[in-house]
């Protein structure tokens, strides 16, 4: 069953265990793929609901949905809006005391939910279970990491930042700076207690504000790696959205570093990273399959992060062809 909704008053609805909280922005065949998985794994005995928030798609996505008979709620937006405001919206509308937010792109694999239900059960002050992320290939991808800093920054000037940056490395469920949004399991108490996701983020650093901020309330984030999903990161085969996701990369990047980092800070922090990037764009030359353009590129937004059109101006862009309101 769908339906078209709003979200739900919690207090009036019959609780659940779990909420899956699906975003999909045109993403049909992968959305469809998700929701397999999530009814293929949903472990025994959990009671859950599954919702589908449709960011304004036109692919048909949600007569898809439907025509496939999967046993969802869905909210359907009248405009594109960004990731962190539609992880929330997901979050106000779940019923469950646990929520897993996924992409529309990633696909929980066997015992994910039930390893990351437990991770959360054994730790009454971990907010945030992230599972380990895989490729479309079938190789692990970095999936947790420290929260950014000078430290950091300093690592990666040193190209250390795979040995130092990087969490989600090893089997053991182990404390982190923060997890990737793609498939990770939240308690819902703890979102409300910090105001969910800062839709100031439009999309990237959304999710790491939201684990700095749970750290800074006293809750703890999780790196899973026996919970496993593929994540087949659709937009990396976009060439032409690869632009305006750079910009928007550093842009959240700028807004995490302003919240968090005082003005010494960030100058250290952008200096360094403007270093890092200058490096590759030069070792690029020499490397084959390498694009110095995109690190050079980098390095710009780097030092100048509000110059350049990214994701948000293309979902406004959109909004604006399609004459929808603000």
């Amino acid at each position: 069953m769908t339906a078209t909704e709003p979200a739900v008053d919690t207090a009036t609805e019959p609780a659940v265990d779990l909420s899956y909280c699906v975003v999909n922005t045109n993403g049909r065949e992968y959305l469809l793929a998700c929701l397999r998985a999530i009814e293929r794994t949903q472990p025994p005995g959990v009671k859950h609901e599954t919702i589908v928030l449709d960011n304004c798609s036109d692919d048909g996505s949600l007569a898809a949905v439907e025509a496939a008979g999967h046993d969802v709620r869905t909210i359907a937006l009248g405009r594109r809006t960004g990731k962190a405001e539609n992880d929330s919206t997901l979050l106000r509308a779940a019923r469950g005391r646990l929520c897993m937010l996924l992409n529309e792109d990633a696909e929980l694999q066997e015992g994910a939910t039930a390893t990351l239900i437990a991770a959360l059960g054994e730790d009454e002050r971990a907010a945030v279970a992230g599972a380990q992320l895989i490729t479309s290939a079938g190789a692990t991808s970095p999936s947790a990491w420290r929260l950014p800093g000078v430290a950091v920054a300093v690592a990666g000037a040193l190209f250390l930042h795979r040995a130092f940056t990087v969490q989600s490395g090893g089997s053991r469920t182990r404390r982190v700076g923060w997890v990737q949004s793609s498939a990770m399991l939240v308690r819902r108490d703890a979102a409300e207690e910090v105001g969910y996701l800062d839709p100031d983020f439009f999309v990237y650093s959304d999710e790491t504000d939201f684990c700095k901020r749970l750290r800074d309330a006293g809750w703890r984030i999780l790196h899973v790696p026996a919970a496993r999903a593929v994540h087949h990161d659709q937009l990396s085969s976009d060439s032409a959205s690869a632009r305006r996701r750079l910009v928007e990369f550093h842009r959240g990047r700028d807004r995490y570093l302003r919240k968090h980092l005082s003005s010494a800070e960030r100058l250290v922090v952008r200096a360094l990273g403007f270093w890092f990037y200058l490096v590759r764009a030069i070792a690029a030359l020499a490397l084959p399959g390498h694009d110095p353009g995109r690190y050079l590129l980098q390095a710009r937004q780097e030092l100048r992060p509000a110059r350049g059109e990214g994701i948000r101006e293309a979902a406004e862009e959109y909004n604006r062809r399609a004459r929808i309101a603000p």
